[in-house]
């Protein structure tokens, strides 16, 4: 004799189904805040720019004499700095550091191959507020590859500060607080290599994270980033920028800068 089961268990088994599938996807499915946090270490320069100024164009080729330069991170491994020479780039900064825990695993091949193939090149270090004092990461810095030497082939260190990758973007700190912090790193770095440190930045974050500072622009040379066809309005201050990353998707190297001048003022720069 044929068993009639009650009609009712199909909607009771698709249901149970339903919630199975449902916890399934929460078990695998990561908060989006932890997916979108990158590891500590693999900040680079620019990180933070098309997400929070976006991109609109690239410089004319007819502007006033400019030195092309790339900077380059653990994100390009080995660079092939034979063509870069090639194509024209003349200068190059390589990340050394990050905070007072990471360095780039690919800093002697970026930092001596550039030199190597006649570039003038430098060191910078990716700035962590909310871990350590600046003092404190700028002797970090000079002890892993951001020191400085006058033999016209260096550049001074830079300090890339720039959106938290990992957090709030100004790491916490008050627009004072950021300032103080930025004071310490700059005046360390000085004591310990006797230059001014490159302050690589962009103009909406310094005016969000340091209330748009104007005390830097007398002694710290600007490099500035904004991905459009000019450079637009500059941190309070500098009247005129050092070197513009003006694209993170150039060839062979994404990120690209202009000098503003001829080679020898990256020379000058390098000199001191």
């Amino acid at each position: 004799m044929p068993v009639h089961r009650p009609c009712s268990l199909r909607p009771r088994r698709l249901l149970l189904t339903g919630i199975l599938l449902a916890a399934l996807t929460l078990g695998f499915t990561a908060p989006a805040s932890a997916a979108d946090t990158p590891a500590r270490g693999t900040a680079h320069m620019g990180m933070g720019v098309l997400a929070h100024d976006g991109r609109s164009g690239v410089p004319a080729d007819t502007r006033a004499t400019q030195t092309e330069g790339v900077d380059v991170s653990s994100h390009q491994g080995n660079v092939a700095w034979s063509t870069l020479w090639s194509s024209g780039v003349r200068w190059a900064y390589a990340k050394a550091s990050e905070g007072t825990y990471y360095t780039n695993p690919y800093f002697a091949q970026q930092y001596n191959g550039s030199y190597n193939v006649g570039m003038i090149r430098g060191a910078y270090h990716f700035a962590t507020p909310d871990t350590t004092s600046g003092a404190t990461q700028a002797n970090y810095f000079v002890d892993h590859g951001g020191g400085w030497s006058r033999d016209g082939k260096t550049l001074p260190g830079a300090l890339d500060i720039e959106w938290n990758p990992y957090g709030a973007a100004c790491y916490g700190k008050t627009q004072s607080e950021m300032v103080t912090w930025i004071r310490s790193f700059l005046n360390q770095y000085k004591a310990r290599t006797g230059r001014d440190a490159v302050i690589y930045t962009a103009t909406s974050w310094w005016t969000q994270c340091t209330g748009n500072y104007a005390g830097f622009a007398a002694a710290n040379p600007l490099w500035i980033a904004r991905y459009a066809s000019t450079v637009g309005t500059l941190p309070a201050g500098w009247s005129y920028y050092t070197a513009w990353q003006y694209t993170s998707s150039g060839p062979t190297v994404g990120d690209h800068n202009k000098f503003n001048g001829a080679l020898d003022r990256v020379v000058a720069l390098a000199n001191g």
